[in-house]
């Protein structure tokens, strides 16, 4: 679309979406269609995706007229392999960063205060006061400056641990120095919690190997909020067996865990849905995102937070 203001179609997939974004602006044509409906009559401009979908879904769109994807999620692994030329694919930036530092935090409290122990010991009516670690004065790494990363330090400063940060490269910013990868051998012994807050790339694939694992100290918390393949589930599964770590996780490799694995009842394992993101506050954040590419489309510009181009 070039002509400013001219009628675009919107697709949204479901309803109650489109009761949000009610009533249209001028111009704008607001319907609801996913990828598995028949096509439309008409080219798409903006497709707004399901949450939690796979990136598979994508492969429907080919030869499907659609200019843009507007993804609730903000991780983008998988999308290149399966987006059809021509689609920009633009990823939900501001929406899910702040809920999922909340569980990393909620992870962590829960590990270092013993509280997954003292609610399976709930039920039976346990009265078991053991001493934890706690979080004051803990050494955190977070591995991952970006969206979630920066939110989990933020979200963890006030329990006054000692935050330690690592990037793909090193520098500095207002809080103080990043590490780069390069510097993992020399920060993994000294860390009592290890944040995994990097996207899914070919360089973070298996980042946390059995050797990453075996430079932990003692009893060390590994907590992943970011996606399964990062860790290896075999080593990680391994190292929790022995007592020699402990694991705090919300995605894991593969997903579902199936219900006959191991960490599900390993002690010092916590494991959560891949439920990040999983706040009834997410309309809050997902619609402006919507509105504000309609009406960047309305006034002929391309949208923002393109991640993936084909």
């Amino acid at each position: 679309m070039t002509a400013e203001h001219a009628t675009i179609t919107i697709g949204v997939p479901e309803e109650q979406m489109l009761a949000r974004l009610a009533p249209a602006p001028d111009g704008v044509d607001l319907v609801v269609w996913t990828p598995d409906d028949p096509p439309l009559d008409r080219p798409i401009d903006l497709l707004v995706l399901p949450y939690s979908t796979s990136a598979a879904m994508l492969r429907d769109l080919a030869g499907v007229q659609v200019g843009a994807v507007q993804s609730q999620s903000l991780g983008y692994d998988g999308v290149s392999e399966v987006l059809p030329p021509g689609i920009a694919y633009c990823n939900a930036v501001g929406v899910h960063e702040g809920p999922t530092a909340e569980l990393a935090v909620g992870l962590i409290l829960a590990s270092e205060r013993g509280l997954d122990v003292m609610a399976r010991a709930q039920p039976a009516g346990g009265w078991d006061r053991q001493w934890s670690p706690g979080l004051l004065g803990r050494s955190v790494l977070i591995i991952g400056v970006g969206g979630v990363g920066g939110a989990v330090e933020k979200r963890l400063a006030p329990f006054d641990p000692t935050i330690t940060r690592v990037a793909r490269s090193a520098r500095a910013d207002e809080s103080g120095p990043i590490h780069s990868m390069d510097s993992l051998p020399e920060l993994l012994p000294l860390a009592d919690i290890v944040v995994i807050a990097v996207p899914l790339t070919t360089e973070t694939t298996g980042l946390v190997s059995a050797d990453f694992l075996d430079q932990l100290k003692p009893g060390a918390l590994l907590v992943n909020v970011s996606r399964g393949a990062i860790v290896d589930t075999e080593a990680l599964t391994e190292r929790v067996r022995s007592g020699a770590i402990r694991a705090a996780l919300d995605v894991i490799e593969p997903e579902p865990l199936p219900a006959d694995h191991p960490l599900w009842t390993l002690p010092g394992v916590i494991i959560t849905p891949h439920v990040g993101g999983n706040v009834s506050s997410m309309t809050s954040r997902i619609d402006p995102i919507v509105r504000r590419q309609i009406d960047r489309l309305r006034n002929g510009l391309p949208p923002l937070d393109v991640v993936v181009t084909n």
